[in-house]
């Protein structure tokens, strides 16, 4: 059964933004450090003609929140995307396979709605299919079934009897050795007929169609024309690429932040 959609206006001049994969948290503090910094400074260069972000899961390498305690550190990512939706402008989070252990901080601390399923936006008039993008399409098997360990409630309720100082150690510790954030696979573009999340948007297309399906999670900043009228956007990530999505209201583009600002072709 699809999810509903949600809709957005642009005022004129406004544009929407998407980032993901930052893995905050890992590898080290030290690294991590600088990533938060640049991503905030990001913010700060956007939010100036933002009409909504989207961020699109791993924002954090690890993320466990229990009932009175979230992880020790990030207070200035998360000052900063208060000061955001404090201004107005939304802000929308689609937890990762790395983050999906939330469970309302965000809600009621920094009024950002969480996702944890694949989401329909229409932005301007364009169709947008939004998800981290983990778990999707008839691949990944493995991780579906891990996933399914992860989020089941009983497992949940017996990880939150570890003291939080045990239980987000062990957590930042396994979560930093998961390929994701080490390894090689998910660097390397696959060719179109074997990028699993390009063939799961072009099974989605069969029933509906979308403007746009955007997603994280491969690491990679990837721009596909599914058929004349679609398009598949990967984001890339805030470890290697710095990249993110821009939609005027018409058109969406993938840029690269850095001293200079430059649009990927």
């Amino acid at each position: 059964m699809e999810t509903r959609c949600r809709y957005i206006e642009l005022s004129s001049g406004k544009n929407v933004y998407f980032a993901s994969d930052s893995h905050l948290g890992a590898p080290t503090a030290k690294e991590s450090y600088a990533r938060e910094l640049r991503l905030i400074k990001w913010l700060d260069s956007v939010k100036k003609d933002a009409g909504a972000i989207f961020l699109l899961g791993d924002i954090f390498d690890f993320w466990f929140e229990y009932k009175t305690v979230v992880p020790k550190g990030f207070v200035r990512l998360l000052g900063k995307l208060a000061e955001i939706t404090d201004s107005g402008i939304p802000v929308y989070f689609f937890a990762g396979n790395h983050d999906l252990w939330m469970s309302g901080y965000f809600e009621k601390e920094l009024n950002i709605p969480v996702f944890h399923s694949p989401e329909i936006f229409t932005i301007n008039g364009k169709r947008f299919f939004i998800a981290h993008g983990d778990g999707l399409g008839p691949y990944d098997k493995g991780y579906k079934r891990l996933k399914k360990i992860f989020t089941c409630p009983l497992f949940v309720w017996l990880f939150r009897w570890l003291h939080p100082d045990i239980g987000i150690r062990l957590g930042q510790y396994l979560s930093v050795k998961n390929k994701l954030i080490s390894g090689d696979e998910d660097v390397k573009f696959l060719g179109e007929d074997k990028e699993w999340l390009v063939q799961y948007a072009r099974q989605k297309l069969a029933s509906a169609h979308y403007d746009y399906f955007v997603f994280g999670h491969r690491h990679l900043p990837l721009d596909i024309a599914l058929n004349e009228k679609s398009r598949y956007i990967n984001l890339g990530d805030w470890i290697h690429h710095f990249t993110y999505g821009k939609f005027d209201g018409c058109t969406m583009c993938l840029n690269k932040f850095g001293n200079r600002e430059a649009k990927l072709h």
